[in-house]
């Protein structure tokens, strides 16, 4: 099966900024992806390869089997982008900007999925109010809504639920994963590590232009291997237990563990040096210690 996203030796540097090097990366037909990395880590210079609104220096890019270079129209065609920012013409409705976006893929007789796509995005009643009278939240959803508006069969989301409330949030994600069950390749940058935890099947993750990390979510979280033990106790804590990356505030103190079976012993030399337990609680790592632990690292 041909990938929906595929690229080779991607390289883009804009003076001595070395943006993106030597990026491989397959995503397959159907994928629910997460790219993930902090502010300036290639995340967007990557999509606007994949958009065509960049050149890379070196390297291929192919979106379902056609160079987005050299097969530009077929590429843009098959492909769906929310933008980070809020880009909008200011002298339209939100139907007349759907209708027009539609134009430009040569669409001309859309309006039942433009309806259908506003009335999952909650746009249905601002349809025939213009742009600049919007929200921020509202324009998101406008810019979701231009994204899908000739049904690409992938669809590239860079950080679409920012500054946006809990509401759109959950329908936004409802509608994705409907068309993602239907066949729709998702790719997800965000800020928002629990939802692509919850949402991507698979997640890559950038570090200055480069790939440190791709697998599942759970692959990923189970690479640390640890446990935090999160506990307030009366008393000072015993001295075999200031062991290094024991976090203190006040009573408070967080312990880390390999596994499960130093739980007990743990617990164990508090009740031996006479430290009563006021609270606790066992806590196992997620994605954005994930992050955090991979970020910090060297590479």
């Amino acid at each position: 099966m041909t990938a929906a996203i595929e690229l080779a030796g991607v390289n883009k540097q804009f003076g001595t900024l070395q943006a993106l090097a030597d990026i491989d990366l397959t995503i397959q037909q159907g994928e629910f992806f997460g790219l993930l990395g902090p502010n300036g880590a290639g995340k967007t210079t990557l999509i606007s390869i994949l958009a065509g609104l960049a050149r890379a220096d070196s390297g291929v890019a192919k979106i379902l089997g056609h160079n987005v270079r050299t097969q530009y129209r077929l590429a843009r065609r098959l492909l769906g982008v929310v933008p980070q920012e809020l880009v909008f013409d200011p002298f339209f409705t939100v139907r007349e900007a759907l209708r027009i976006q539609s134009g430009y893929f040569g669409l001309r007789q859309n309006d039942d999925w433009i309806e259908e796509v506003m009335y999952n995005l909650d746009l249905t009643p601002k349809a025939d109010s213009n742009m600049r009278a919007l929200s921020g939240g509202m324009k998101r959803r406008v810019l979701v809504a231009q994204a899908l508006v000739h049904k690409p069969p992938v669809i590239v989301l860079d950080e679409p639920t920012a500054g946006v409330d809990v509401a759109l949030r959950r329908g936004l994600w409802a509608f994705i994963k409907r068309l993602n069950a239907d066949g729709h390749t998702v790719v997800l940058t965000t800020h928002y590590l629990e939802e692509a935890e919850t949402l991507c099947g698979r997640i890559a993750m950038l570090k200055a232009g480069r790939v440190i990390a791709l697998d599942s979510a759970a692959n990923l979280v189970r690479t640390l291997h640890s446990l935090q033990l999160k506990v307030r106790i009366e008393g000072v804590l015993p001295a075999q237990l200031r062991i290094e990356g024991v976090a203190s505030l006040g009573d408070c103190h967080v312990i880390p563990l390999r596994d499960y079976d130093e739980l007990e012993p743990t617990l164990s030399v508090l009740r031996t040096c006479g430290c009563r337990i006021v609270e606790l609680d066992l806590q196992q790592p997620d994605l954005e210690d994930v992050f955090i632990h991979l970020m910090n690292r060297d590479h």
